[in-house]
């Protein structure tokens, strides 16, 4: 597969927030503060990246060689725990102030169906181990870059004389889909 082909669908096309509708809660969670959501970004890039190594490393040379496939979400699921668990150490070792910040969604990133929809879709589309690991990464940067592009959209209408029946949630949703539909026009492109 193309590298940019690979690039393009990952974070426009085919991007987990906006097409695929996965991991709305981080997306609407974290997507208040630009500072936050680049963190959670960043987080999600590298768990996204590592779940994809791993999990295709577990597919390809334990589920399948047992013949033991039937176990490839349990799998999966407990590889993405410890993969949170270790991000959510070193940031808050490293960076308390971000670890504060992000609060629960930090731990909410096991349960983000994007991360483990990555590590799925590596696998039903038959992709080399190079190809998941870049699927990985480039998903998590669609994933950042749509987070990064909301935050700040929604701290500049913190800003904006807004309705007070509109503030909050039904702009952050009315935010979302406009959003959803501008990315829906990438899905016609042809690479």
């Amino acid at each position: 597969m193309n590298i940019f082909a690979l690039s393009v669908s990952a974070i426009l096309v085919n991007n987990f927030i906006l097409s695929r509708i996965m991991g709305l809660c981080p997306y609407i969670g974290v997507s208040k503060k630009l500072d936050s959501a680049f963190g959670m970004g960043m987080a999600v890039i590298f768990v996204m990246t590592l779940a994809s190594t791993i999990t295709w490393i577990i597919q390809h040379y334990l589920l399948v060689p047992f013949n033991i496939g039937y176990l490839q979400t349990i799998a999966f699921i407990l590889t993405i725990a410890s993969l949170v668990q270790f991000v959510e150490m070193v940031i808050q070792k490293m960076a308390p102030a971000l670890y504060k910040s992000l609060g629960v969604y930090l731990p909410l990133i096991t349960t983000n169906c994007a991360v483990l929809g990555v590590s799925i879709i590596n696998i039903n589309d038959g992709l080399s181990f190079i190809e998941s690991v870049l699927n990985g990464f480039l998903g998590g940067v669609g994933f950042t870059l749509v987070l990064i592009i909301m935050a700040g959209l929604r701290e500049r209408l913190e800003k904006a004389e807004i309705p007070e029946h509109m503030q909050g949630m039904p702009i952050a949703f009315i935010l979302a889909g406009s959003m959803a539909l501008a990315f829906l026009g990438f899905s016609g492109l042809k690479i």
